[in-house]
């Protein structure tokens, strides 16, 4: 099985493939406009961890419900709703005029970002029923290498946008993506067998639960995949652009080409590694990305140098988030998986919290050289965890 073979087999799959690019472009596209707001409205470096926290806080709190919800209802229309939430929070970015409104910008990405783990959740549910084995690992690495394509193509684009023409246009064009993803999405069509679950939510919810708690390796594997969270970088790459960088390029540019830098890497990483990487030597590497992080730490006093160590970074990641999300799956019931899937996202989304008010709170006490070495450490950490898990997968 490789990705042409996917495509060729699995219209759908095309299919979706496309509103993911479309609405990830979009979503991209209007981070470093936020990113770049907060710096001009002179934002505190625990502000800005906090505001990029609150990306992550929603698939934490309401992951229980979403995925009670992912295996109640039909997937369809639960999915054209999460996308139409999406767009009308992206227009109402448009509301925010000044440092005060900061509390009103962080409602909006939580609302927004709550559709939008829900939209997750459930996509990566639907491809769970639709595909398995090998299928279904390249097709998770196809959901990887377009987010970090977009990723990349949306914050490198979004920084020149930004720079040159304004934030208010970003969320304008970012706004756009949203509505042209939903029309597209509207005309796809899929067929997945019906759900026939009829308990109540919190019936669901404890089930669920009690599920995880039963089978242990769904636990570890849950444990695993937030070893990916630690590479939540957005506030540490904010940071060096405000307090570094801003001597060297503009803020937007700094934000945007070191995003696109480690985007691209997460794009092409799959293309020349995956095929070495099986469960058996999984923990070299995690041990690799760790010391990835850690030579970009000791590299980031100079912008330019640190690209090329940040590009070295991203090279890993796609295929450990990969990889890692389809051990999970494939060990899950069907039955289990919306709820498997959110309960999922919540332990990752918790790392990437933790990662990103760790930095924040650090960067008043340490250097952000210091923080990025400890962060490469926490990948040692997890290869070590690997080990003793390994004979249960």
């Amino acid at each position: 099985m490789n990705y042409r073979k996917l495509f060729r087999e699995h219209k759908v799959i095309r299919d979706l493939s496309l509103v993911q690019f479309i609405a990830y472009f979009g979503a991209w596209f209007s981070n470093v406009a936020i990113y770049t707001m907060l710096v001009q409205f002179g934002s505190s470096e625990l502000a800005i961890a906090v505001v990029t926290a609150m990306h992550f806080l929603p698939a934490v709190l309401i992951a229980p419900f979403s995925g009670a919800i992912i295996d109640r209802f039909k997937i369809k229309p639960l999915m054209i709703t999460l996308l139409s939430v999406e767009f009308i929070m992206t227009v109402l970015f448009l509301t925010i005029d000044d440092k005060s409104e900061i509390w009103l910008l962080m409602i909006l990405i939580f609302v927004r970002m709550s559709a939008a783990s829900m939209f997750f959740s459930t996509e990566m549910s639907l491809l769970a029923k639709l595909l398995k084995g090998k299928a279904l690992q390249k097709a998770n690495e196809i959901h990887s290498i377009i987010w970090s394509f977009t990723y990349a193509a949306g914050m490198a684009i979004s920084g020149v946008i930004v720079n040159y023409v304004g934030i208010k246009t970003a969320f304008i064009i970012d706004a756009c993506f949203f509505l042209v993803a939903l029309l597209v999405f509207v005309k796809i069509d899929f067929v997945v067998k019906a759900n026939i679950v009829q308990d109540k939510i919190f019936e669901l919810i404890k089930d669920g639960f009690l599920y995880i708690k039963n089978n242990k390796i769904i636990m570890h594997l849950i444990l695993l995949h937030a070893s990916v969270g630690i590479t939540t970088f957005d506030t540490l790459i904010t940071l060096l652009a405000k307090n570094e960088y801003k001597y060297v390029i503009s803020v937007p540019l700094a934000i945007g080409i070191s995003n696109a830098t480690r985007a691209l890497a997460l794009m092409i990483g799959p293309f020349f590694i995956s095929k070495y990487i099986n469960k058996n030597n999984l923990h070299y590497l995690l041990i690799i990305q760790g010391i990835a992080i850690m030579l970009w730490g000791i590299t980031q006093f100079d912008f330019y140098i640190s690209l090329i160590f940040i590009f070295i970074t991203g090279l890993f990641t796609t295929i450990l988030w990969s990889f890692t999300y389809a051990l999970l799956q494939d060990k899950c019931d069907e039955k289990y998986l919306g709820r498997v899937i959110s309960y999922n996202d919540m332990v990752f989304m918790s790392a990437g919290i933790i990662t990103t008010l760790f930095i924040g709170l650090m960067a008043s006490l340490t250097s952000l050289a210091i923080i990025t070495v400890i962060l490469g450490l926490g990948f040692i950490a997890f290869a070590f965890y690997y080990t003793r898990i390994l004979k249960w997968i």
